[in-house]
């Protein structure tokens, strides 16, 4: 990094900062969803599992979404106020959950959703399944992310 005005440097500290705690957040709130969450719902008859299931992912999209975004967009500033291209690395690395879950985890999201679904269904299961692997995906890039993050605030 250049000299900068302390402005300049206090703009692109904040963005740094703001970058790496909210993909930890993201990447916390996720890992959290894999291995504590989804693994205790399972346990649950199907039907209950579903049941529990649509609210949980309900609220978690109105705080992971916007973390991933917010993490995404200071990470690139940071990286446009001056710092390393690491900023902008780790910031794709988790702006890259959010086509991910358009691609590839709405589909199973919406089948999850539908009305009149027999909750009781070995396909509900399957499906229920499928999401907690898909979301793993979301999960490691956020890992990966928060990691490259703080590498990259240790000077990397």
């Amino acid at each position: 990094m250049g000299a900068g005005t302390p402005r300049e440097l206090s703009m692109l500290t904040f963005l740094e900062f703001f970058a790496t705690f909210s993909c930890a957040l993201f990447a916390g709130a996720a890992l959290y969803i894999n291995v504590v969450e989804h693994p205790a719902r399972m346990q649950l008859e199907t039907r209950h599992a579903a049941a529990q299931w649509a609210p949980s992912y309900r609220r978690a999209t109105w705080m992971q979404a916007p973390l991933a975004l917010l993490a995404l967009a200071s990470g690139a500033g940071a990286w446009l106020a001056g710092g390393t291209l690491a900023w902008l690395s780790a910031a794709l690395l988790i702006g890259a959950v959010v086509p991910i879950t358009f691609a590839l985890i709405m589909p199973t999201n919406h089948r999850l959703l539908e009305p009149g679904r027999d909750l009781n269904s070995a396909q509900t299961r399957a499906l229920l399944e499928r999401w907690n692997r898909l979301h793993a995906l979301r999960t490691a890039l956020s890992l990966l992310a928060t990691c490259v993050f703080i590498w990259a605030s240790l000077g990397g």
